[in-house]
């Protein structure tokens, strides 16, 4: 004997091996189909047969049933329930076979819009109503299935159809994957064997695999856009009030900076004093005192925290409008928070002298690299005859600047650390700054990197004096209890480097205390320390009570998180662009490159030339700095990788331990953090 059954949806036959017990206790030990042992109890079985076989009655059954007319069936069906073999006489006639039977079976169990379950092999017509939205629906499913059918098949021939150019964004970076379009784009991507980027490169939703990349960092961290809206500006009336009630210096002051900085948040200046030695400024632009804690430009700096910079081009964190209002500009008496510290003759720091105040400070020039750097040196500073501007000033600058950093020194030996070499590194080293230029060549783009190396005079001279002014600012806020977002290094660990509210030492540069203020312009970090430290030059001891942020400022706190955050963020998308220029650089000239790489560790290289780690497996156990001479090819702009085969290791030429590309944490707060050559 057969029996009838339904198991997780589906319709079953199963032949009985053996029975026990009568009428409603009636169960049967069987075998389906598959040949899986079951046990059947009476209530499980819709129907039980003979003949003819099961497997015939099955094959049978599944092919009448795709062609029973549902509508038809609903019509036949009673209103009240109903059971299986009641129905199939209605419909097949009092004669239904045992296959017609088990066809009706598949077909209500498969189709509950028209019919709705009571039970086992028990049914009752869904109402009128609900048949006919039930229908609707299933009409509305099968238009999306033909039309994600139609879509797949457009990508598939690399056409991006027209309907879904508006949602491209979406459907690689953020889909709603429950989408008939995401489904048809990942079955093209299936049936391609593309990803989602490479496809919609090649259906010419995105231009390039650089379209892919930033897009990829814009809808993660600017998904309104990274333009700045031009209503986001600083009232010319509040900006007036705010000016008129600075004093105007005396001083002359001048930047430096690379011809590419537009931002231009810090300057110099030197003056003579009548009793011997200078009195030398550090000058920061002061958008802080019009700019409120919580208006709409604060709340719009709050969300970008920082510039970010990336090869080609950077996302300002203020608008070009509030850049150009305070930016130090020459030609022009800027408002700006000064500090002032006297040298003496030999540029020792006068014990006592520092001031603080916030002022307007007529700026001279803005002096450009590119321009000065080959002629300023230890020599040309000396030499009278000299020929290029402040060099008087420079000399100055230069000479304490070298103290300063003798006295960071010392305290680094202090904290176990080794003394860092002041003024140019060994010329066999890696350049660490590079300069990447994109060219359009016969509609051709190209991309020329030029490397830079640190630790030039003017370099050491802005990097020491802006450390200075950071450490300077970090001690006030400390002395007077005010808090503030410091820099801080202590230990070892991932996060031995750390934004916190409260002072401590950065062991690193080898200072008590550290808070980033010298770029308000570009770090949001730098424009909240900026109010604190312009209500210490205003009010004193009372600037607790007055300064944006009181101790234990909850709202201080949060921004600390969520600085590092976005800081950290901002840096993996600047190296992302930086490695895909680079790859870009060694395949556009379509033939594999040679070049030289230096071993960094484990298997980890660095291209000479340019600013490239790539694995290389071949010299994982040879020493640090090891130099191989290797062929790239296969470059991957997408995954940003590439191949490389070794042609010849050459034999180490110095120990394994002279340190070329220092850990950042150690090395790199300067440049990165003050230096306005960034």
């Amino acid at each position: 004997m057969h029996l009838l059954y339904e198991e997780g949806g589906d319709i079953k036959i199963a032949t009985v091996q053996s029975a026990s017990g009568a009428g409603d206790a009636e169960s049967w030990q069987a075998t389906s189909l598959s040949g899986k042992k079951i046990k059947l109890k009476a209530k499980e079985v819709w129907l039980r047969f003979e003949k003819p076989e099961a497997q015939a009655v099955m094959d049978e059954a599944s092919t009448l049933s795709k062609e029973i007319d549902l509508q038809f069936l609903w019509d036949c069906a009673p209103e009240e329930e109903f059971g299986l073999v009641d129905v199939s006489k209605e419909y097949f006639g009092d004669q239904a076979t045992i296959a017609q039977q088990v066809s009706l079976a598949v077909a209500l169990q498969g189709a509950p819009v028209f019919f709705r379950r009571k039970g086992r092999g028990r049914f009752q017509r869904a109402p009128l109503e609900q048949l006919q939205a039930g229908l609707a629906a299933l009409e509305r499913k099968q238009k999306d299935l033909e039309q994600q059918a139609a879509w797949q098949q457009e990508l598939v021939v690399g056409v991006f159809p027209e309907t879904l150019k508006s949602q491209s964004t979406q459907l690689l970076f953020s889909p709603d994957k429950n989408t008939s379009a995401y489904k048809a784009f990942i079955a093209a991507c299936t049936e391609t064997g593309e990803s989602p980027a490479q496809l919609m490169i090649r259906c010419g939703a995105i231009d390039s695999p650089l379209d892919y990349h930033q897009g990829m960092f814009l809808k993660a961290h600017f998904p309104g856009g990274a333009t700045h809206n031009e209503s986001n500006s600083v009232d010319s009336a509040a900006y007036d009030a705010a000016v008129a009630q600075l004093p105007l210096s005396e001083v002359s002051a001048f930047s430096i900076d690379d011809s590419g900085t537009t931002e231009i948040d810090d300057a110099l200046s030197v003056t003579e004093l009548s009793e011997g030695g200078h009195r030398i400024g550090v000058h920061i632009a002061a958008p802080a005192l019009v700019i409120s804690r919580d208006d709409p430009l604060d709340q719009l700096a709050r969300n970008r925290m920082s510039t970010v910079y990336f090869p080609g081009d950077k996302i300002t964190m203020l608008p070009d409008s509030v850049i150009a209002q305070f930016s130090l500009d020459e030609g022009k008496p800027c408002p700006a928070l000064s500090i002032y510290v006297d040298i003496d003759a030999q540029g020792q720091i006068v014990d006592g002298s520092q001031q603080m105040r916030a002022e307007l400070v007529p700026i001279a020039t803005n002096l450009r690299l590119e321009n000065l750097e080959d002629k300023v040196s230890e020599a040309s500073l000396l030499d009278e005859a000299s020929d290029y501007p402040y060099r008087k000033e420079l000399a100055v600058l230069w000479q304490s600047a070298k103290l300063l950093h003798a006295r960071r020194q010392a305290q680094r030996i202090t904290n176990g650390l080794r003394a860092e070499q002041l003024g140019v590194i060994d010329p066999n080293a890696l350049a660490r700054d590079f300069h990447f230029q994109m060219t359009e060549v016969a509609g051709v783009r190209r991309v020329e990197i030029t490397p830079r190396q640190r630790g030039s005079i003017l370099d050491t001279i802005v990097a020491e004096w802006m450390i200075y002014c950071n450490s300077a600012s970090g001690r006030m806020l400390a002395d007077h209890g005010l808090p503030g977002l410091f820099r801080t290094q202590k230990g070892w660990g991932p996060l031995r480097t750390r934004m916190q509210t409260t002072p401590g030492p950065h062991e690193g540069l080898g200072l008590d205390y550290y808070a980033w203020c010298t770029s308000p312009l570009r770090r949001y970090s730098d424009l909240v320390n900026q109010w604190q430290l312009i209500a210490l030059a205003k009010h004193g001891v009372a600037a607790k009570m007055v300064a944006p942020f009181p101790p234990r400022d909850a709202g201080l706190m949060g921004i600390a998180a969520d600085f590092e955050s976005c800081y950290q963020a901002y840096g993996e998308y600047q190296d992302r662009l930086e490695k895909y220029w680079c790859l870009r650089w060694i395949a556009q000239d379509s033939e594999p490159k040679k070049l030289f790489v230096r071993h960094l560790k484990e298997g980890m290289s660095r291209v000479e030339p340019i600013p490239l780690h790539l694995p290389i497996p071949e010299l994982a156990a040879y020493p640090r700095m090891t130099r191989a001479e290797v062929v790239i090819s296969d470059v991957d702009l997408l995954q940003l990788s590439a191949g490389v085969r070794v042609l010849q290791i050459e034999a180490p030429d110095k120990p394994a331990e002279t340190p070329v590309e220092k850990p950042p944490e150690l090395t790199s707060e300067a440049p990165e953090d003050d230096a306005s050559t960034t």
